[in-house]
């Protein structure tokens, strides 16, 4: 799956693809506005990627200290800067590896 085919199943489908890994399932669900489909997803992936998306989601809400929290355990800095920013960088990442 590739950027544009990611983005596509967001305005297209109900549901992410089946076949993406569980971070990539909550960023689907971030981009459709559902935080508590994504939050669960990232709080039960039990990765250092799921963190990141833990992290990211607490930062979204504005609780910063939560935020701190799975940031540290996700071993990544805090992200001060734009929010859509950050989301795009979790997906490059994750769509790579």
């Amino acid at each position: 799956m590739n950027k544009d085919s990611f983005l596509d199943s967001v305005q297209l489908q109900d549901k992410p693809p089946p076949a993406i890994r569980t971070e990539l399932q909550a960023l689907w669900w971030i981009k459709k506005g559902n935080w508590d489909a994504a939050h669960d997803l990232a709080q039960d992936a039990n990765s250092l990627e799921g963190d990141w998306v833990h992290a990211y989601l607490h930062r979204l809400e504005g609780d910063s200290g939560n935020a701190a929290y799975w940031y540290a355990r996700a071993q990544k800095p805090y992200f001060h800067g734009d929010p859509i920013e950050e989301w795009e960088r979790l997906l490059d990442q994750f769509l790579v590896e």
